[in-house]
């Protein structure tokens, strides 16, 4: 059974612990977003050891229950199911979809990280349940991955699949509504939120700005 159904949150966090001093500052932070209404969260933190993975993804769990809000784990799909989280993100490196569903027992929803019109129908067919699709404007973060795609091969992307896509790279307040008008579910973001010297107010407006209901817990 495909998890698709659960994809409707339209502001997808990803973490990066490295914008923070402090590893209080970092879960702090999160918590901000949280409270401000996020409904998905993906911890992504691929240079840490698995036993130190694996705290920090319980410590998410419990953060993201608290807010009624779905937890996804970055490629690690055994610490996904470990903790009871709601999802896997497959990355460029990452075990292919079609093992990470039979893996999972499809016990988990998965995101797939794309970056080209292949990628984006080749996550479709594997029974990937979202994409990721990007960059779509320059951000330092997503270099590796080459020039930006663009508005346009966004849009064209998103005609050739049926999977909710959210526009990710570059992300700022003031292209949030042509990310959407091209056809994107949501948007997915680091540090347009967490990099804020007010967290909790700024992911306020992007929430806003993608549509996002929130609902006071």
């Amino acid at each position: 059974m495909m998890l698709s159904q659960l994809v409707d949150f339209k502001l997808y966090l990803i973490t990066d612990r490295k914008i923070f001093k402090t590893e209080d500052a970092y879960f702090t932070a999160v918590e901000q977003a949280l409270s401000a209404g996020v409904k998905a969260v993906q911890l992504r933190e691929k240079d840490l050891a698995t036993r130190e993975l694996l705290d920090m993804a319980y410590r998410f769990r419990e953060l993201t229950r608290r807010y009624g809000a779905r937890l996804f784990i970055n490629d690690r799909i055994d610490i996904a199911l470990g903790v009871d989280a709601d999802g896997v993100h497959i990355g460029n490196a990452g075990v292919p979809v079609r093992v990470a569903r039979k893996i999972a027992c499809d016990r988990l929803t998965i995101g797939c990280s794309t970056h080209s019109k292949k990628e984006a129908v080749c996550a479709e067919e594997e029974g990937a349940d979202f994409i990721t699709f990007g960059p779509v404007f320059k951000t330092p973060s997503k270099m590796q991955y080459g020039e930006p795609v663009g508005l346009e091969a966004l849009s064209e992307m998103i005609k050739m699949v049926s999977l909710p896509v959210y526009g990710i790279g570059g992300i700022k307040m003031d292209n949030v509504e042509a990310v959407l008008s091209s056809g994107a579910q949501g948007i997915a973001l680091i540090s347009g939120i967490l990099a804020s010297t007010a967290v909790e107010a700024t992911a306020r407006e992007y929430l806003k700005k993608a549509g996002e209901k929130h609902d006071k817990n």
